[in-house]
């Protein structure tokens, strides 16, 4: 009897770890610091106009809070502006002067995801 009830409890468990995982894998949970309010980022004006955008595949995004902080590793870049779209796992990112790749992926890195490609388009 006692193993019964044993196992009846890590089945309810898992059932409730399976149900959470699938929700933060499909980015309705909340992961990476907590409910989904006051997630709204502040689109950033560049100085000078766009003279070229890059398209970044992005891995590891899972939430808004995630999508939130790409967004703002990628603004805190001078020159760049950053739209960030989590069904997709991109950024686009717009910039008014040159933008080294390797400064993006320092900071994508540091805030701890991954480029998986980058495309590059002028105006």
């Amino acid at each position: 009897m006692v193993d019964a009830i044993i196992i009846g409890i890590v089945v309810v468990l898992l059932w409730f770890a399976l149900k959470g995982s699938m929700k933060h894998f499909k980015g309705d949970g909340s992961c990476c610091g907590g409910s989904h309010k006051n997630l709204d980022v502040e689109e950033k004006k560049l100085k000078y106009p766009i003279i070229g955008k890059k398209v970044l595949k992005i891995e590891g995004m899972h939430c808004d809070h995630c999508v939130k902080h790409v967004q703002n590793a990628i603004n805190s870049i001078d020159g760049a502006s950053a739209k960030v779209d989590l069904k997709t796992q991109t950024a686009e990112v717009s910039y008014d002067r040159e933008i080294n790749d390797d400064d993006l992926y320092r900071v994508i890195e540091k805030a701890g995801y991954h480029i998986q490609s980058m495309t590059h388009e002028s105006s």
